[in-house]
């Protein structure tokens, strides 16, 4: 019976933990940040590696953000948002940044080298959307 209640206690503190993580994570994402998203057009054709984006590429990227950088997602696309549609995006890279001009000064100088990594991962060309995080 103790043991029982030692693992139950465990399990519980477990959960609260995880669910506490998740929503500080959350948290972070606030009014006035500048999100920068990134996305891949899904086409007939076009190839995506997913693996080499989320190891590789993506955290080049953030390395170059420094403290500017308050946190950033890869999302895989799976479905249109309307039956039986093409999808419209393979996947989306999202930095959530501080400042949009200090963002600008660090990728400028390193803009040719991130370009020419796309060959490492995918043969499309990205969307990119900058905006700011009103809620």
């Amino acid at each position: 019976m103790k043991l029982r209640l030692i693992l139950s206690f465990i399990l519980l503190a477990t959960c609260f933990t995880a669910f506490s993580q998740e929503k500080k994570n959350e948290a972070i994402v606030e009014k006035g940040l500048v999100k920068i998203s990134v996305m891949y057009p899904y086409a007939e054709g076009k190839t995506f590696n997913m693996e080499y984006y989320e190891t590789k590429h993506m955290p080049m990227v953030a390395q170059l953000l420094g403290s500017n950088l308050v946190k950033y997602s890869i999302e895989k696309g799976i479905a249109s948002g309307i039956p039986n549609q093409p999808l419209p995006f393979m996947a989306v890279g999202t930095f959530y940044v501080k400042s949009l001009s200090d963002y600008q000064a660090a990728i400028a100088p390193k803009r040719d080298a991130i370009r020419a990594d796309f060959a490492n991962y995918t043969n499309v060309s990205p969307v990119i959307l900058v905006s700011e995080v009103v809620k």
